[in-house]
This record gives C-alpha cells, structure tokens and sequence, in this order.
C-alpha cells in the first residue's frame, strides 16, 4: 500500500503549466517574425497538485534555474509539448532567463509558418493563456508530513516550454489530471489503488438468513422467546 513518503522517490520528466500573459510584438527590422515574451513558471508560488494519494502543494522555490541556465540548456518552444520547435535556445531564437518573477522566456517566431500564425492569433485574443515546461527535478525537498513539494533545483536540458490549451497546474481538469497522473503510476501502486476502488464500490455484503431447521435458526427463536 502505498503512504505519502512514496512521493519523494518520484522520478523522470515532468510539466507544470501556469496563467500566463505573453506579449507578442512584430521584431524589429526583421519582416515575417514576431517576438512573444513572457514566463513558463512563477517561483515562490504554492500550488495545488495532485497524485494516486490525494492534493499536495507544488512551489518552485527562486533559484531553481540557476544552474541548469548556467549550463545552457537546449531547450525548445513547442505548442502543446508537440510538432515542430518554433523557437530554440541553441539557434540563439529561445532566450531563458530567471528573475524575481520565475522563468522568463523571451522567442523570436516566424510568422511564416501557419502553425506559429495561429499560434500568434490565440494568444492575441485571449483564446491561449497558458504556458507549460518540461523538466527534472535534481534537488527537492519535502515536508515532514509529504504534504508540500519544494522544487529547489531543475534541469531543462532537452526538455521545453510550450504554450498549452490546458495544463496541470493550475486551474485546468482536475479530472484529466488525475488520469494522466494514474497512467504514470507503477504497477504496486496501481494494483493498491485498484484494491482501494473495488473496497469502495463493491456492493454490500448481505448475510444470508439462515435455513429452516438449522441449528443457528433454533437459537434465534429461543432468544426472541425471552427476549434477549
């Protein structure tokens, strides 16, 4: 059965996503691009999370991407964590930076492509208004009840930030979420999860009377002839 502690051995890629309001700007002296900035994460800013166990709290804690930016990390502007990269750091068109704010990321776009154009047209009357990153986390901490996460240090090496319809966190389906997040569960936790469910919905056990003549059946007589 798995208990809260199980949180902190959780491991690989994940994305969080985040309200955003990117500005879009036509680049200057350069025709057919446009340059959107904005931030793929806010620091120290609590959030609610979910998982197999129930909500716990997410913050990214500022100075979370010092190292990894340090490293110059190649890292992608997706739509959707999919398609074709519209931006990339190692092009020099993905600039990443970490203010007081959180993550700021600054793309230039070619507005030649159809898929950066209705990008571009999404964001400019408010249909998309949120941003997501991929990432690992190299240095967490928890605390004493695993209710909280602290994000203390990622790695966005090969990983990205994408402009999303809809993204964990927050104010997006927590139905959805949770799906996602029982698809990534191990086979132990999903078979005690499972357990979990069928104790909840399994019909309710009916003794059966006992037959006439049986011994138990004797007893119950005698004990409502006295009144017991």
């Amino acid at each position: 059965m798995s208990v809260k502690s199980d949180r902190a051995n959780a491991s690989g890629t994940v994305h969080r996503a985040f309200p955003v309001q990117l500005e879009v700007r036509a680049k200057a002296g350069v025709p057919q691009v446009s340059t959107i900035e904005g931030y793929a994460s806010v620091t120290e800013a609590p959030f609610e999370m979910w998982d197999w166990l129930g909500p716990y709290s997410e913050v990214v804690r500022t100075g979370a991407f010092g190292k990894t930016l340090a490293e110059n990390p190649q890292v992608q502007l997706l739509l959707n964590h999919g398609g074709l990269a519209m931006a990339y750091t190692k092009a020099g068109s993905l600039r990443l930076s970490e203010d007081s704010t959180g993550l700021h990321m600054e793309a230039d776009v070619s507005t030649k492509r159809s898929d950066v154009g209705d990008m571009l047209a999404a964001l400019e009357d408010g249909s998309v208004d949120e941003m997501s990153f991929a990432f690992r986390v190299t240095r967490q901490q928890w605390s004493p009840d695993y209710d909280q996460r602290d994000i203390l240090e990622v790695d966005l090496h090969r990983g990205d930030v994408s402009v999303v319809n809809f993204g964990a966190n927050p104010a997006t389906s927590v139905g959805a979420m949770r799906a996602a997040d029982f698809d990534r569960l191990g086979d132990d936790d999903a078979r005690a999860l499972m357990e979990r469910l069928q104790l909840r919905f399994a019909p309710p056990v009916v003794e059966p009377e006992p037959p006439a003549g049986h011994p138990l059946s004797l007893y119950l007589a005698q004990a409502a002839l006295l009144d017991l």
